[in-house]
Protein backbone atom coordinates (compact mmCIF):
# COMPACT_ATOMS: atom_id res chain seq x y z
CA UNK A 1 0.00 0.00 0.00
CA UNK A 2 1.34 3.40 -0.61
CA UNK A 3 1.78 6.21 1.85
CA UNK A 4 -1.28 8.40 0.14
CA UNK A 5 -3.46 5.50 0.74
CA UNK A 6 -2.79 4.95 4.40
CA UNK A 7 -4.79 6.15 6.62
CA UNK A 8 -1.39 7.58 8.07
CA UNK A 9 -1.61 10.10 5.10
CA UNK A 10 -4.29 12.19 6.99
CA UNK A 11 -2.86 11.25 10.08
CA UNK A 12 0.72 12.08 9.81
CA UNK A 13 2.19 15.97 9.63
CA UNK A 14 4.59 15.18 6.52
CA UNK A 15 6.12 16.82 3.79
CA UNK A 16 6.41 15.77 0.36
CA UNK A 17 9.25 15.68 -1.71
CA UNK A 18 8.91 14.28 -6.00
CA UNK A 19 11.84 13.24 -7.64
CA UNK A 20 11.40 11.40 -11.05
CA UNK A 21 12.67 8.46 -9.76
CA UNK A 22 10.29 8.08 -6.70
CA UNK A 23 8.87 10.44 -3.86
CA UNK A 24 10.32 10.76 -0.08
CA UNK A 25 7.85 11.65 2.34
CA UNK A 26 9.50 13.61 5.51
CA UNK A 27 8.17 13.13 8.82
CA UNK A 28 9.87 14.82 12.40
CA UNK A 29 11.85 11.78 12.84
CA UNK A 30 11.70 9.75 9.91
CA UNK A 31 10.78 9.31 6.30
CA UNK A 32 8.97 6.60 3.46
CA UNK A 33 10.56 6.74 0.49
CA UNK A 34 8.64 5.19 -2.31
CA UNK A 35 10.86 4.52 -5.50
CA UNK A 36 9.14 3.91 -9.10
CA UNK A 37 8.70 0.83 -10.83
CA UNK A 38 11.88 -0.29 -12.66
CA UNK A 39 14.37 2.36 -11.27
CA UNK A 40 17.99 1.39 -10.28
CA UNK A 41 18.28 3.67 -7.58
CA UNK A 42 21.87 4.56 -7.79
CA UNK A 43 24.51 6.66 -6.11
CA UNK A 44 23.47 9.99 -7.99
CA UNK A 45 20.42 9.63 -7.12
CA UNK A 46 20.80 8.89 -3.25
CA UNK A 47 22.76 12.04 -3.71
CA UNK A 48 20.42 14.17 -4.84
CA UNK A 49 17.55 12.78 -1.98
CA UNK A 50 20.23 13.40 0.50
CA UNK A 51 20.43 17.20 -0.31
CA UNK A 52 16.71 17.37 -0.44
CA UNK A 53 17.07 15.89 3.68
CA UNK A 54 19.68 18.35 4.38
CA UNK A 55 17.76 21.07 3.44
CA UNK A 56 14.67 20.16 5.26
CA UNK A 57 16.09 18.73 8.19
CA UNK A 58 19.85 20.78 8.19
CA UNK A 59 23.11 19.27 8.71
CA UNK A 60 23.20 17.33 12.14
CA UNK A 61 19.71 14.92 11.24
CA UNK A 62 19.36 11.97 12.50
CA UNK A 63 16.45 9.59 11.46
CA UNK A 64 14.70 6.76 10.24
CA UNK A 65 14.23 5.65 6.98
CA UNK A 66 11.14 3.39 5.93
CA UNK A 67 11.88 1.88 2.49
CA UNK A 68 7.93 1.05 1.31
CA UNK A 69 8.82 -1.27 -1.39
CA UNK A 70 5.42 -0.50 -3.34
CA UNK A 71 7.12 -1.00 -6.42
CA UNK A 72 9.75 -3.27 -8.01
CA UNK A 73 13.18 -1.49 -8.59
CA UNK A 74 16.92 -2.35 -7.56
CA UNK A 75 19.95 -0.82 -5.50
CA UNK A 76 23.32 -2.02 -4.61
CA UNK A 77 23.26 -3.63 -1.52
CA UNK A 78 26.96 -2.35 -0.83
CA UNK A 79 25.80 1.28 -1.32
CA UNK A 80 24.56 0.82 2.41
CA UNK A 81 28.31 0.78 3.39
CA UNK A 82 29.38 3.73 1.45
CA UNK A 83 26.22 5.76 2.44
CA UNK A 84 26.74 5.13 6.39
CA UNK A 85 30.22 6.07 5.99
CA UNK A 86 30.11 9.02 3.79
CA UNK A 87 26.88 10.34 6.05
CA UNK A 88 25.26 8.08 8.71
CA UNK A 89 22.37 9.83 9.45
CA UNK A 90 19.97 7.16 9.19
CA UNK A 91 19.71 6.02 12.74
CA UNK A 92 17.54 2.86 11.75
CA UNK A 93 16.02 1.82 8.61
CA UNK A 94 12.92 -0.41 7.90
CA UNK A 95 12.03 -2.21 4.74
CA UNK A 96 8.12 -3.33 3.59
CA UNK A 97 8.52 -5.74 1.55
CA UNK A 98 5.38 -6.97 -0.48
CA UNK A 99 6.52 -10.13 -2.34
CA UNK A 100 8.80 -12.93 -1.36
CA UNK A 101 11.64 -11.55 -3.68
CA UNK A 102 11.73 -8.14 -1.88
CA UNK A 103 11.86 -9.80 1.09
CA UNK A 104 15.00 -11.90 0.01
CA UNK A 105 16.73 -8.32 -1.40
CA UNK A 106 16.12 -6.93 1.99
CA UNK A 107 17.71 -9.76 3.70
CA UNK A 108 20.90 -8.96 1.31
CA UNK A 109 20.73 -6.00 2.03
CA UNK A 110 20.62 -6.26 5.86
CA UNK A 111 24.09 -8.20 5.61
CA UNK A 112 25.53 -4.98 4.15
CA UNK A 113 24.68 -2.51 6.35
CA UNK A 114 26.03 -1.73 10.11
CA UNK A 115 22.74 -0.22 11.11
CA UNK A 116 19.60 -1.81 12.26
CA UNK A 117 17.36 -3.26 9.37
CA UNK A 118 13.77 -4.60 10.42
CA UNK A 119 12.15 -6.41 7.68
CA UNK A 120 8.31 -5.37 7.78
CA UNK A 121 5.30 -6.98 6.03
CA UNK A 122 3.49 -3.71 6.32
CA UNK A 123 3.23 0.41 6.58
CA UNK A 124 1.55 -0.40 9.82
CA UNK A 125 4.53 -2.32 11.52
CA UNK A 126 7.47 -0.01 10.16
CA UNK A 127 5.78 2.94 11.44
CA UNK A 128 4.88 1.45 14.92
CA UNK A 129 8.44 0.10 15.18
CA UNK A 130 10.32 3.08 13.64
CA UNK A 131 8.39 5.85 16.11
CA UNK A 132 9.14 3.46 19.32
CA UNK A 133 13.46 3.50 18.32
CA UNK A 134 15.19 3.85 21.75
CA UNK A 135 16.82 6.51 19.54
CA UNK A 136 14.00 8.86 19.53
CA UNK A 137 12.73 8.32 23.07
Amino acid sequence: MTFENSKYFNLLKHSKVEFSFGNFYLFDKFIISEINEGIHFDWDKIQQVIAALIDYYGSNLKIGYISNRVNPYSIEPQLWIRFQRDYGFIVASAMISYTELNYINASIEKRFSEMSIKRCGSLDEAINWIKNLKEFK
